[in-house]
């Protein structure tokens, strides 16, 4: 009979020592335990990002290769947090995995690589910042040339609204290391974009958006779905209406929708949860890049506005912004399927979270390619400048294994959200009155 060394006392049930370096840190499913007294390092963004909260979440192979292009950069992050591999005979989280689908899908990652899908085009990038910062220039020379009018003043506000849209896609570039050779420099751009052209924190984005990418739709492990207490999706409709909860007229959220989400979201919520991270995760730095935004633009406006005026293009600003970032995010989202966590595979989850939007180039410039939702998730690093490239590929994956790939036009994207506001609520209702 094998013998096996025994664990020390209170280790039974638990990991195994953890296996040689060579082997030990490209992480299998189930695969990696962190401990918990580490993660307040990972939430205040102390190590590489999304290296632990995805990996925790997600913590397939495939998962951590698509976020992670450089492994011996994220080994050295990773090698003081391992505890060991988990035992045989101990169960893992992860449900059906279609086996032959990952095949098909790591020799499709192979071919992206040939075909040099994941390199960057500078002049590309390039255009994307010239465009913003040409933006900024020509709104402020309105209000210096023709005066703060009506007007020069509605103008100035939908440029700069437009301004801000874009730089939130550049900078959501410059987050999945899309755009640079090296994390150093995509993390540094990332930090002068969203903090000097958008007054917010890179870490914070990062640490929201990282989630949702590691876990699309599913409840309390995605941020940007899980709306409760304000607006309820998917399966969290029925849990509130079964305990009879009923904070707002939820049957009525796709009315009240109008009034709360796309004016307020990034006006209200999104000022006051990046203010709260800044300081209580000591991110002094962000603070500064975020402080020079304001006293740019205060500096810019005041002397034609005074002190009020500028305030109140200020919040114009960031309501035009707001609507655009709720309509052109959430179209690929909420209309699919929201729920808890089915521990599907990797591709298999984000074909299920997510959908497209037909292609132009009008829609591939005003959503900033994210129009392309499907290929976005399944290859997080890529340049979106290479999406339509790719997707005859992914299209043709599908297609193979009998997988919905669904892209609709962008007007239907946009109902499509309100709709399933109000399918949610009806939902509520229903459990909240019969069950």
């Amino acid at each position: 009979m094998e013998r096996r060394t025994p664990r020390p006392p209170g280790t039974q049930g638990r990991s195994r020592p953890a296996p040689p370096p060579s082997t030990a840190l490209e992480p299998r499913s189930p695969g990696l335990e962190l401990p918990a007294r580490k993660f307040p390092e990972f939430l205040c963004g102390r190590v590489s990002p999304g290296a632990l909260g995805r990996e925790r979440q997600a913590a397939g192979q495939d998962a951590f290769h698509a976020f992670h292009q450089d492994l011996g950069f994220v080994r050295k992050f990773l090698r003081p947090l391992l505890v060991g591999e988990l035992a045989p005979e101990e169960p893992g989280r992860d449900g059906p995995q279609n086996a032959q689908l990952l095949a098909d899908f790591r020799a499709l990652c192979q071919v992206a690589k040939d075909m040099q899908l994941f390199r960057a085009d500078p002049a590309f990038f390039a255009l994307m910042l010239g465009h913003i910062l040409a933006m900024e220039v020509l709104a402020w020379l309105l209000v210096y040339l023709l005066g703060p009018g009506w007007v020069p003043s509605t103008l100035a506000a939908l440029i700069l609204g437009v301004s801000q849209a874009q730089s939130w896609c550049l900078q959501h570039d410059l987050g999945h290391s899309s755009v640079f050779l090296t994390s150093r420099w995509n993390r540094v751009a990332q930090q002068f974009v969203m903090g000097q052209l958008k007054g917010f924190s890179a870490h914070w984005w990062n640490f929201r958006h990282f989630q949702h990418h590691a876990k699309p739709n599913v409840s309390h492990k995605d941020p940007d779905v899980t709306l409760a207490p304000v607006f309820l999706l998917g399966e969290s409709s029925v849990e509130y209406g079964r305990k009879k909860r009923r904070y707002l007229p939820y049957n009525r959220q796709h009315l009240y929708f109008f009034l709360l989400g796309p004016p307020l979201l990034t006006l209200v919520n999104f000022e006051v949860e990046n203010l709260v991270y800044m300081l209580v995760c000591l991110q002094w730095a962000d603070l500064l890049w975020a402080a020079s935004f304001y006293g740019r633009f205060f500096l810019a406006y005041v002397p034609f506005y005074g002190v009020h005026g500028a305030l109140l293009l200020y919040v114009a600003v960031r309501v035009l912004e707001s609507h655009w970032f709720v309509w052109v995010t959430q179209m690929n989202h909420i209309p699919r399927d929201v729920g808890q966590d089915r521990h599907r595979d990797w591709v298999s989850l984000q074909l299920a979270a997510t959908c497209n939007v037909e292609p132009s180039p009008f829609v591939d410039w005003f959503s900033g390619h994210l129009n392309f939702q499907i290929e976005h998730h399944l290859f997080p690093t890529m340049p979106r400048h290479n999406y339509r490239r790719v997707a005859p590929l992914v299209q043709a994956l599908c297609a193979r294994h009998g997988l919905l790939y669904e892209v609709k036009p962008f007007l239907r994207a946009m109902v499509d959200i309100v709709g399933s506001l109000k399918k949610s609520g009806d939902v509520w209702l229903d459990a909240y009155l019969h069950q």
